[in-house]
């Protein structure tokens, strides 16, 4: 397997409010995360960092993540304490107020791939050179969709298609969506909706199955296209290959 992150502040924001890692533990199990903070002043980028040291320092602390079972409950009790420590310091910290994240995370064994998410930060994965989405946003526009008031398209447009509805640091109770997908795949995509709101999915497949670049030079690409195209937001990656480059 090889792996690689990157994040960027993009060409329009001043600072980076996203996080980004992927680990892997003593059993050869993988973590990847992405979040991207909310807030502007009020230190979004606080909120993501919470997420991705807390979810890093507890997979660490495992030789193995155990069971599918365990992956779900060990998400969800996770992701429950950053959703209170996110609060916290949100009370104790005036001036960030406010502050809350995104999440998407991805759980790789031998035995099974889940993902998780909260928010609009999305998890891909790539099997025989097609790029398919396996989470769902939580956003305004996906739940007038679902009603049947938007269609797809409509949705790209939408002037308040950035409208969160779910995020971690904004209510006491938060639950994850979590999707199974099968392990027979070629990579893993984590990334924030920086990247999702500057290309499509078929300009990113594109990138991704270009057998002429290693994994870096992907991530990279990917990031610099969307500066290209305005770098209008923070750009988050994670990615994971089968095949080494």
């Amino acid at each position: 397997m090889k792996s690689c992150y990157m994040t960027d502040s993009g060409r329009v924001r001043s600072h980076n409010e996203d996080s980004v890692t992927i680990l892997k533990n003593a059993s050869e199990e993988y973590l990847l995360v992405v979040a991207d903070g909310m807030g502007g002043h009020r230190k979004g980028e606080v909120a993501s960092s919470i997420v991705v040291s807390h979810l890093g320092k507890r997979f660490n602390e495992m030789p193995s993540i155990g069971s599918k079972l365990d992956a779900v409950n060990w998400l969800n009790d996770n992701i429950n304490e950053i959703n209170g420590e996110i609060l916290t310091y949100g009370e104790e910290n005036v001036d960030s107020k406010g502050l809350g994240t995104t999440v998407v995370v991805a759980l790789f064994t031998k035995n099974y791939l889940i993902f998780g998410n909260i928010g609009d930060s999305s998890g891909y994965v790539l099997k025989n050179n097609k790029l398919h989405k396996v989470t769902k946003d939580h956003t305004l526009v996906n739940l007038l969709v679902d009603a049947g008031n938007l269609t797809q398209d409509e949705a790209k447009t939408h002037p308040k298609k950035n409208v969160l509805m779910k995020a971690l640091g904004v209510a006491e109770k938060v639950d994850m969506d979590i999707f199974e997908v099968d392990t027979e795949i070629d990579a893993i995509m984590l990334c924030s909706d920086g990247l999702t709101n500057m290309l499509t999915e078929e300009q990113i497949e594109k990138v991704l199955i270009d057998d002429e670049l290693d994994s870096e030079e992907k991530v990279e690409k990917l990031i610099r296209k969307c500066n290209a195209r305005g770098g209008n937001d923070n750009i988050s990656v994670a990615y994971l290959t089968r095949n080494g480059e």
